[in-house]
């Protein structure tokens, strides 16, 4: 589409593209509220110590590392819808193995484990799948309005769905209250079953060839085409920062700061919000002034209000106020450079080798996170609270760096063709 043609009409028209956001929003809060009541189980149902608290966080999170490569390969060979009412159905089943091992009385730490990375491994592949729908739902020049509908929602869910959980936790036995995510699950598979667009079977080629040989094409496709190799070292250098900088953030606040738990809560809070903001200018900003600079200059000042926390003293209204503003423009800058990058990657990225693409850069981003959580421990204890929040603010600079050197910079108003399949 030509930057003078109109704009497409609105998705909230198409009823298969509802169908999808209605499925994948209720995918995520359902998500996102079994993230606080598995936990919850295991503490007040099982008395669980803080070690085993640990290991359950861990397996929750286990499988975006142990699966993704395989899971993108897997997804490439099948039709995305199938694969997320296939996961919706299973992690239903799953959860709903809790409660009825409660009335039972055989719920254990090890059962609540087996569970949690089951759910995690059913998460896994429903997000690959749903990262890989869109492009096979909708033209190319709809899909910045359509990343930014599910992006939004997305945003919201990672709001609604922990206090959600929390708040049927309170009202709830903690065990009982986990069939509030099996149902969100349930009403995820009964939306997204009911999109009627047809969705083309991969070619046999794809179908056929080994799982590792997929691999590596999804790896040298990133590898080769200077727009995904821009959009997985960036993603990687800002993971790695991030998680450094979250790492000594969140000991800032109550031990510097000396703010309260509500009070932190408060302030993190204030980053949901701005990431809907972010998502409503994610679908008008990139064709009024050109993706390549509204996401270089997004990712600037998402990463330059983060600068002014180490100035930040005391715990006065002030102080809460301003970390609240800083965060909630983190928010908004940091959704548009994610919804952006995601539109781009989806735009080059030739649809059948979708989910191998997202799979490898999840996992090269999620590879580094544990690498610049022990950064920032490291640099915590070595030169003190708010010596390391200020570098590791500084660390974040490198992915808008990168970006502005990278072809990501020179994009314009229209998103770029579909690069060419590796070999096999």
């Amino acid at each position: 589409m030509k930057a003078s043609d109109p704009p497409p009409p609105s998705l909230w028209r198409d009823a298969d593209f509802r169908r999808l956001w209605i499925g994948q929003t209720a995918s995520h809060l359902g998500a996102q509220a079994g993230q606080v009541i598995l936990p919850l189980i295991a503490v007040v149902a099982l008395s669980a110590d803080t070690q085993q608290i640990g290991v359950l966080r861990a397996v929750q999170q286990a499988p975006i590392l142990l699966l993704s490569l395989f899971v993108g390969a897997w997804v490439d060979r099948r039709r995305s819808r199938n694969v997320m009412v296939l996961a919706d159905f299973g992690r239903t089943v799953v959860l709903a193995v809790v409660p009825v091992a409660y009335l039972l009385g055989i719920l254990d730490i090890p059962l609540l484990v087996l569970v949690a990375f089951l759910v995690g491994a059913l998460t896994v592949y429903f997000d690959v799948a749903y990262q890989t729908s869109l492009v096979r739902l909708v033209s190319r020049g709809r899909l910045a309005q359509g990343n930014s509908a599910l992006e939004g929602s997305r945003s919201a869910a990672q709001i609604a769905g922990p206090a959600l959980g929390g708040a049927l936790v309170s009202l709830l036995t903690a065990p009982v209250a986990i069939v509030a995510s099996a149902f969100f699950f349930t009403l995820s598979f009964l939306s997204i079953r009911r999109i009627r667009r047809p969705e083309p079977m991969p070619a046999p080629a794809v179908r056929q060839a080994r799982v590792g040989r997929q691999i590596r094409q999804g790896l040298r496709l990133i590898v080769r085409d200077a727009l995904l190799r821009a959009v997985g070292i960036s993603s990687a250098l800002f993971q790695f920062s991030f998680a450094a900088l979250m790492t000594v953030y969140l000991l800032f606040l109550p031990r510097t700061l000396h703010l309260s738990g509500a009070a932190v809560g408060l302030v993190l809070a204030a980053m949901g919000p701005g990431a809907l903001v972010g998502s409503l200018l994610s679908a008008r900003l990139p064709k009024r002034y050109g993706y390549g600079v509204v996401l270089v200059s997004a990712a600037v000042l998402a990463d330059g209000v983060m600068l002014g926390v180490p100035a930040l003293r005391g715990s006065s209204t002030g102080t809460i106020a301003a970390l609240m503003a800083v965060n909630f423009l983190f928010g908004v800058f940091s959704q548009l450079v994610d919804v952006i990058v995601v539109t781009v990657r989806q735009a080059v990225t030739p649809i059948s080798i979708q989910g191998r693409v997202v799979a490898t850069i999840n996992f090269v981003g999620m590879g580094l996170t544990p690498l610049g959580s022990l950064l920032g421990g490291c640099l915590a204890g070595a030169l003190g609270l708010r010596t390391s929040l200020l570098l590791t603010a500084v660390t974040l600079a490198l992915s808008p760096l990168f970006m502005a050197l990278s072809p990501l910079a020179r994009l314009g108003r229209d998103l770029p063709g579909t690069v060419g399949e590796p070999d096999g």
